[in-house]
């Protein structure tokens, strides 16, 4: 049987998913980061080589997320694609005529804009944590509740307390005075999530036009409680895919297969091997101009196998 891989590594989490020629999902695995995508793509390997039914051969790889090359250097990727790509092809395929797609993740989010299929528009927000999911991540670590209760405790708020949202500094001030004024710790949740999705709207869904079919992903889509804060702010019901965790390494397979199935020759794939191979990364600047670029060697089992960072592509495209 043949399978196709696709990996997401983000600074939060790596994601990595298989599916075979039906694009059923065979394995899927969603791991943190912690700072070391190299260790961490390696583990999920792994994992993931133990996970898989046997006789499966891998007949396409994809990468995609902030470290898509690097991923897609160690593992031997035939398709390297940008988040945005990975996660339309992923949910066009989940929920049918999709027009919006809420994605927000631990260090991030973005909007994408659909009509008939095709992306036409999408906005990012790397900048401001109070509308990502580290923002809910410390105001829980504030409040001695496991990230995992938020979304139970905030369907159990009736009347939700308004708390600025509009910098994660001053809506942790704000929930500081909530909380000595007396109100409930359900109400409070519920305002944070109000307060995340506020954000989510003013600035990466500002002057986008939200249609339905809407999906919601990323890891904060575990979160009942924003689920039902963005249909309370839209008045539109909002949809959580499935595989809503993985979708951007989903729609890395799916690239992958489709690479698969027009083209002839031989995939990339290095295989699970690389969980055995050792890896490091170095630098240095290159004097070639003005720009002073930083380009950084990769190296496999100390032979250098990419470098990259370089803006004219001499460095890239140099033979190795």
């Amino acid at each position: 049987m043949k399978g196709y891989l696709g990996i997401d590594v983000g600074s939060v989490s790596t994601n990595l998913v298989v599916i075979n020629e039906g694009q059923e999902v065979l394995a899927n695995l969603y791991l943190r980061t912690h700072g070391q995508p190299v260790k961490v793509i390696q583990d999920g390997m792994q994992q993931l080589a133990g996970a898989l039914p046997e006789g499966i051969e891998i007949a396409g790889a994809g990468t995609t997320g902030s470290a898509r090359h690097l991923a897609g250097v160690m593992i031997g990727a035939d398709v390297i694609k940008n988040e945005i790509t990975a996660h339309a092809v992923a949910t066009s395929s989940m929920v049918p005529g999709v027009q919006t797609i809420l994605e927000i993740g631990g260090q991030d989010s973005k909007i994408i804009i659909l009509r008939d299929g095709v992306v036409i528009d999408f906005a990012m927000n790397t900048v401001c944590a109070a509308g990502t999911g580290s923002f809910l991540d410390q105001q829980a670590y504030r409040l001695g509740i496991p990230i995992e209760q938020f979304g139970d405790l905030a369907l159990k708020s009736t009347t939700p307390v308004r708390i600025a949202g509009r910098c994660a500094v001053f809506a942790e001030s704000d929930m500081i005075h909530k909380q000595q004024l007396g109100f409930s710790t359900e109400d409070i949740i519920a305002g944070l999530g109000d307060a995340l999705v506020r954000n989510y709207l003013n600035n990466v869904g500002k002057g986008k036009e939200i249609l339905e079919p809407i999906a919601f992903q990323g890891g904060v889509a575990a979160n009942q409680g924003i689920k039902r804060a963005f249909e309370k702010a839209l008045k539109k019901e909002v949809i959580v895919p499935e595989y809503y965790p993985v979708m951007g390494a989903l729609g890395a397979a799916q690239l992958a297969q489709e690479w698969a199935l027009r083209r002839y020759g031989k995939t990339r794939f290095k295989g699970f091997k690389i969980t055995g191979f050792h890896y490091r990364a170095r630098s240095f600047e290159c004097k070639g101009c003005a720009n002073l670029c930083e380009v950084v060697q990769f190296y496999q089992n100390e032979k250098i196998i990419a470098r990259w960072g370089d803006r004219c592509g001499k460095w890239e495209a140099m033979a190795i």
